[in-house]
């Protein structure tokens, strides 16, 4: 094997960052996470650079800003032929290869996931795998699908899916109501993810150093876990989710939200108990397959050379404030699960310093010894995580963090998180997590506030929307403005 250590990305869609023990949940049972945990570090502050699935995803590949690599919905991602960090490890030497839902396709009902290997190319993955989600299992073939028809099993599980949908899109889903699939454990698409990367690992003989990208479909809805996962949780032992709704004014992509929402309304504590037992059923079932591929890494002796990672795309607001999915600033939908084990682990230890994914689009490709993408807006992580917990650096961070969807930019420097419409500058959000760590009251009209809202504007989101792409913007409005229902919590 080369010199150079290979590289695991694990990136799950929509696990929340407060959902691992290693992060002090009370319950979650993620030991294969907890363990990567022991072994590395844990950074408690990531945050998703856009609460929706295709333009954090984008911003993960491209290293841009929603703003500039223009996907401001889930609607179409980046450029494929644009900046690409998978393209910058693969040119430094790497073997590039993705087993999962990457959400950067192009594509139509009815095809094959092997129809689009070529844009996955394009983006700089030489071995591919591509899923899809289990959203659009309905009409998108791939290799899970090509599996689940193998085992006379894909029928069935359409029928779900389609009912699912019906549901989804009629605005009467109630999740804890959603079923467990069809199909045995063995058979979910999160298994089958895991167990197609484990293989991928066993596998390998190649002459270079791999960078391998597994991509969970899971924990995203529905949270159609399977039985004997759903068993090992009491629903009671689950902490009531924040229940109370936002607060007015609510900003326009809160709105949408809390109508996509509308069967939340009258959700009882019970209930949210419940939904949160099928999801964390389903962070389980992952949990277990990224054991079976730390299995197959211990087996072929690569622990020793290999930086492992784990986050995910965005969270998931699992009730909180009454919303279910995305596409909204609080902590629920924008926090994301951040640990790094580098070659061989190290001893534990945790960093409360604000980080994104940015952060993490320039540590691999330090750690690939890449060229770095042209805007470098992230900073590489690697020397704060070797230098320990005693240095001087270890709790560093961002100054602030942004995140944008639909339209909508955000600020957030530790204290507050300060929204605006990206097109007109209007404000529309202003959250005090200091005051209000529950984020109840959006106080974006409060006097009392004025300087700081005066200076999160001028000092950080002016300078950066000065760089939106115009055309690309004006292309999302035209394709949000053609759609009846817009669907931003699509994927």
């Amino acid at each position: 094997m080369a010199e150079k250590p290979n590289i695991l990305l694990i990136y799950t869609d929509q696990h929340r960052g407060d959902g691992m023990g290693c992060t002090g949940h009370p319950v979650a049972i993620t030991p294969n996470l907890d363990r990567l945990a022991d072994e590395g570090v844990v950074f408690r502050k990531c945050y998703t650079n856009s609460p929706l699935c295709v333009p954090a995803r984008s911003t993960l590949i491209s290293g841009q800003y929603v703003n500039q690599h223009g996907a401001w919905d889930n609607s179409a991602p980046a450029d494929r032929h644009g900046p690409s960090h998978v393209r910058n490890i693969r040119d430094a030497g790497y073997r590039t290869a993705l087993i999962g839902k990457t959400h950067l396709l192009s594509r139509i009902s009815g095809s094959h996931a092997r129809d689009y290997e070529y844009q996955l190319r394009d983006w700089g993955y030489e071995d591919t795998m591509e899923l899809g989600s289990t959203v659009n299992a309905g009409g998108y073939d791939n290799a899970w699908t090509d599996h689940l028809a193998e085992k006379g099993l894909l029928e069935a599980y359409r029928e779900t899916i389609r009912e699912y949908n019906r549901i989804n899109w009629s605005f009467q889903r109630r999740p804890w109501e959603d079923p467990p699939a069809p199909i045995p454990a063995e058979d979910h698409i999160d298994s089958f993810c895991g167990r197609k990367a484990a293989e991928w690992v066993q596998n390998y003989k190649g002459d270079r150093p791999f960078y391998l990208q597994v991509c969970f479909p899971g924990p995203h809805p529905p949270f159609n876990s399977a039985p004997e996962y759903r068993a090992r949780y009491r629903p009671e032992d689950m902490p009531v989710g924040i229940l109370e709704s936002p607060s007015e004014p609510v900003p326009p992509y809160v709105d949408f939200v809390v109508r996509w929402s509308g069967q939340l309304a009258d959700m009882t504590p019970a209930q949210n108990q419940l939904m949160q037992t099928f999801y964390y059923a389903k962070v389980t079932m992952i949990d277990e397959r990224i054991g079976d591929i730390l299995g197959a890494l211990e087996e072929r002796g690569m622990l020793d050379n290999t930086w492992i990672i784990y986050t995910s795309d965005h969270g998931e607001n699992l009730g909180d404030h009454r919303l279910n999915q995305k596409v909204v600033f609080y902590e629920s939908a924008l926090s994301v699960p951040f640990i790094i084990r580098p070659p061989g682990g190290i001893k534990s230890w945790q960093c409360d310093g604000l980080t994104d994914h940015l952060d993490l689009v320039a540590t691999m490709l330090e750690i690939a010894g890449a060229e770095p993408l042209p805007d470098r807006h992230g900073r590489s992580l690697v020397s704060q995580i070797m230098a320990g917990p005693g240095s001087p650096g270890a709790q560093n961070g961002r100054e602030v963090i942004f995140s944008e969807v639909a339209g909508y930019t955000m600020v957030y420097d530790g204290r507050y998180k300060f929204a605006i419409d990206a097109k007109t500058r209007q404000l529309v959000e202003l959250l005090d997590l200091a005051d209000d760590p529950r984020e109840l009251r959006n106080v974006v009209n409060e006097p009392s506030l004025e300087k700081v809202r005066s200076e999160l504007l001028e000092r950080y989101l002016d300078p950066l929307l000065m760089n939106v792409d115009q055309a690309k913007f004006k292309a999302f409005e035209e394709r949000f403005a053609a759609r009846t229902r817009p669907g931003i919590n699509r994927g």
